[in-house]
């Protein structure tokens, strides 16, 4: 049985009827005088027998062949031709159209020709919208279509028909469009009509057409083949090779110039599974819509994967976006940026508007810059072929130990080490807090938030790599905005700026209370190095930040001597120690590569009763029938680590995991991987957590990015 695909050909089918649900109540029929021939006849008909302004109009043409006759679809093969049709409205009401929605058409190979036709009763479809503003009154259709129809010969053939429909006044009029006898010919159409592919496709030079995501097995496809929307791009004739894996279908295609193959590829990609259901996709390779997964009905508590680029739906990612940069305030690891945020505010509470106002939009100006420049990121890299996701710096070792070492020098700075001053040696150097400190907290809200996600934010990641790269700009921006906008608030707000705290001594406890987070937070960071590379990374780590809590007190030390007795040469001495030792630090980072990569993964033969991921591993437990639950995780992940500690490590689950007999399988996204980064993208997602659970001989069920325990037992029941 056809798991993933068949709730695709269900989703057709519902599509079509809720689009065209009007044309379920049988009226007059709306049908056009015939046009009769030897081989068919032909008419105009549309969806509904009265029509009032704005409202669009399902018309089409319908050709009802005799037995042994064909006509052609959108490309028609080796031979035949395309048919045509113009439809106007004049009169009460006006629109024109010219395109055709051809539904699925089938393959008829005859004399080493390959044809892409259809037989028996058929319509082609399209749509008119209706413009104007008359009262009661008639709208005339008027239409010329073309036609080849074929059997042992080929005859061409044309129409022109017309056809009056009542035309009713807007929404305030008496009479209101009915539905044509005709209607459920368009919802058939519609039924038969191919839906955009939720699977990423691709083609390589040797002609090798892959679908790639979650549902695709040997199970569920049987027969597969290609019809390319235009000629003269593959030999249509020659054999198409199927061959089918977890995950991946892929066609074997042949070039009719491989030379001057098109740089994308369009057409309808058929799925057959064992009972015969069919289920067409329009593919265009190099493109998918996000989420392909993750369009079963089994999926819960999901939110669900918008292209970007489709109508109206860049609207509803970009609040999606925003909600989740949102709630990201209260996710863990932004609370270390969160107290400095609040040291912020505190500081401000006296301040004038335009001061606080100031404040405010350098932070966002902080925040949203680094969000742009993490969505140019991965954007980039994603077009070059890198499995880049959410929170991928995490997976370098350098940058973990760098963000480590700047939280370390940030504690000491509130800890009153030194100070970020905006003056010269010899002149003012009182701590002068301004637009830059404030854009570099932005900056450091971003860093340290990566580690973790939130709802709504899978979904917008997700629709932010697949889609056209302004529209995934927009969507990092509104993640950016999303997670400054408290501190906004409270700064433009007149009422809640009045209620915050006057500054006083108070501040100067506080802001040495805001340190220890921050230390925290880099030890933590340390952890992570040493999952990453092993207990060998400490040595370098731990000697960076000592040279740079030195450099710290030294740069501290001369900032106190220059403030009494100027630029002396004990200061600029100082100093260049504090430099040479900063310098040191940095130089060490290129070391951290070079350390001995003994790391252990999370996964280990101590944890009882976990397996390390493996899709062949996956594959053969489901084959035999016994449930799977999956957990992608990572060190830097503290989402994930939340989430173990509270639901998939808590007595309740463990229980019920022992008595279904449940297979506990943990991947490991600490460190760069390609297995699992590719599970993550047939899920629809860019980053971790993942949590997916396989009931026995069913499909995956994917659970929130945030789990309780009652969550992971509802999944398993």
């Amino acid at each position: 049985m056809l798991r993933k695909l068949s709730p695709l050909a269900s989703l057709l089918t519902a599509f079509g009827a809720l689009s065209l649900a009007p044309a379920l109540t049988p009226a007059v029929a709306a049908e056009s005088a015939p046009v009769p021939s030897a081989h068919d006849i032909a008419t105009l008909v549309t969806d509904r027998d009265a029509v009032r302004p704005g409202e669009t109009l399902h018309v089409g043409l319908r050709l009802q062949l005799k037995p042994g006759w064909h006509t052609y679809w959108l490309n028609a093969g080796d031979a035949g031709e395309a048919p045509t049709l113009k439809t106007t409205a004049t009169g009460a009401l006006s629109g024109q159209s010219e395109t055709i929605a051809f539904p699925t058409p089938v393959r008829i190979s005859e004399g080493g020709l390959m044809s892409y036709a259809y037989t028996g009763d058929v319509l082609l479809p399209q749509t008119l919208k209706l413009t104007g503003s008359a009262g009661t009154g008639t709208a005339t259709l008027k239409a010329h279509a073309e036609w080849l129809v074929c059997a042992s010969t080929c005859v061409p053939e044309s129409g022109d028909f017309s056809l009056n429909l009542p035309a009713s006044p807007d929404a305030q009029g008496k009479t209101t469009p009915n539905s044509s006898a005709e209607g459920p010919l368009f919802i058939h159409a519609a039924q038969s009509s191919p839906v955009p592919s939720p699977f990423a496709a691709s083609v390589s030079s040797e002609g090798l057409l892959s679908l790639s995501g979650q549902g695709l097995s040997a199970e569920s496809v049987k027969r597969a083949w290609f019809m390319p929307s235009v000629t003269g791009v593959i030999d249509q004739v020659a054999p198409q090779t199927l061959d089918v894996k977890t995950g991946k279908v892929t066609l074997k295609l042949s070039w009719i110039d491989p030379s001057h193959r098109p740089p994308t590829l369009e057409g309808i990609v058929v799925l057959q599974d064992a009972a015969g259901q069919q289920t067409p996709l329009w593919i265009t390779t190099g493109s998918a819509m996000p989420g392909a997964g993750a369009s079963s009905p089994s999926i819960v508590a999901q939110t669900p994967v918008i292209p970007p680029n489709a109508e109206g739906a860049l609207w509803k990612m970009l609040v999606f976006a925003f909600l989740g940069g949102l709630i990201l305030n209260l996710m863990p690891c932004v609370f270390p940026v969160l107290a400095m945020k609040a040291f912020s505010l505190a500081r401000l509470g006296g301040s004038h508007r335009h001061e606080q106002i100031q404040s405010a939009l350098a932070y966002t100006t902080g925040v949203m810059g680094s969000f742009a420049a993490l969505g140019v990121a991965m954007i980039v890299l994603r077009s070059v072929g890198s499995a880049a996701g959410w929170g991928f710096q995490f997976q370098s070792p350098v940058f973990v130990v760098g963000v480590a070492w700047l939280l370390v020098m940030m504690a000491l700075n509130l800890l009153g080490v030194f100070e970020v001053t905006l003056g010269r040696i010899g002149q003012d150097v009182t701590p002068r807090h301004g637009v830059w400190g404030d854009m570099l907290t932005g900056l450091l809200a971003v860093i340290v938030a990566t580690p973790c996600t939130a709802p709504f934010m899978g979904a917008a990641i997700a629709a932010a790599l697949s889609g056209p790269a302004w529209a995934g700009l927009a969507l990092f921006l509104a993640m950016g905005f999303g997670l400054a906008s408290p501190y906004v608030a409270i700064a433009t707000i007149p009422f809640l700026a009045r209620h915050m705290p006057r500054p006083g001594a108070w501040m100067a406890v506080l802001k040495q209370a805001l340190a220890f987070p921050l230390l925290g937070t880099s030890v933590w960071l340390f952890w992570v190095a040493c999952v990453q590379r092993g207990a060998m990374i400490l040595p370098v780590g731990l000697g960076g930040a000592v040279a740079l809590g030195m450099a710290a007190w030294l740069f501290g030390t001369t900032q106190r001597q220059a403030m009494i007795r100027g630029a002396t040469r004990s200061v600029v001495i100082g100093r260049a120690i504090a430099l040479l030792a900063l310098l040191l630090a940095a130089a060490s980072l290129t070391r951290l590569d070079d350390a001995a990569a003994d790391s252990r993964p999370i996964t280990t033969p101590g944890e009882i009763g976990i397996v390390a991921f493996a899709p062949e591993k996956l594959a053969s437990l489901r084959d035999e029938g016994k449930p799977v639950f999956i957990d992608m995780t990572a060190a830097w992940c503290i989402t994930c680590m939340v989430n173990e500690r509270v639901a998939l490590q808590s007595a309740q689950v463990k229980k019920a995991f022992e008595e279904k007999g449940i297979t506990y399988m943990k991947g490991d996204w600490t460190n760069r991987d390609e297995t699992i980064s590719a599970f993550l993208r047939e899920h629809g997602r860019d980053g971790v957590p993942l949590y997916v659970y396989y009931a026995p001989h069913k499909d995956g069920t994917i659970l929130p990015q945030i789990l309780t325990a009652s969550t992971v037992l509802d999944a398993i029941k």
